[in-house]
């Protein structure tokens, strides 16, 4: 879980109280990742704390309740340090609402429904381009810039990938969907060894 380890490395800087770390958070990672729940950053200490990656220190305030401080322990420093120096694998895989888009519309074997979804992707990413690459020309830190040029990548991959999809799509006129539409739904194991002995 990539929170709790950054989490881990704000405190490594020093102890902090839930709404130091909440705020620490938002400006290190900048405005593409939006707030963070202070409820759920709540969680993550708890959690945190259960694990024995932090220890919390409850202190007496004059006027406000107590102020529950947190500070990274030596088991933290380690897990911090076994995070950091591990590549990253994408957290959902290749999993995305978009890919089940392209394919029940290339399934329909309506040439119009599949440039009605493409282009509404590719109108959707083109503001989310602007509005990012606005986001980096107002960027003072340049970590959070660099962080805004990566979504920004994300974006630009994401539009390739739909003038992949419209030129193997509908490259042929419609001769492709209508294969593909044409292809017998297979509802098991059983039906799909049955679907390819029939050819």
């Amino acid at each position: 879980m990539a929170i709790q380890h950054a989490v881990l490395a704000l405190l490594a800087r020093g102890p902090s109280y839930g709404y130091q770390l909440k705020g620490a958070f938002e400006q290190a990672v900048g405005p593409q990742w939006g707030t963070l729940n202070i409820g759920h950053l709540y969680q993550i200490l708890d959690r945190l704390s259960r694990d024995g990656l932090v220890v919390a220190e409850r202190q007496a305030q004059p006027v406000k309740p107590d102020r529950v401080v947190y500070e990274i322990t030596d088991g933290g420093r380690v897990e911090l340090d076994r995070w950091l120096t591990e590549p990253s694998p994408r957290s959902g895989g290749f999993r995305d609402d978009f890919f089940l888009k392209v394919t029940a519309a290339a399934r329909s074997g309506e040439p119009a429904i599949v440039r009605t979804v493409l282009s509404n992707q590719r109108g959707h990413l083109m503001r989310e381009l602007r509005n990012l690459d606005g986001l980096r020309r107002r960027a003072e830190d340049p970590v959070v810039g660099l962080l805004l040029a990566a979504a920004a990548r994300h974006v630009e991959a994401d539009l390739a990938f739909v003038d992949d999809a419209e030129s193997v799509l509908l490259a042929d006129g419609s001769a492709l969907l209508s294969r593909l539409a044409a292809r017998p739904v297979v509802t098991s194991t059983e039906d799909a060894g049955s679907a390819r002995a029939a050819g």
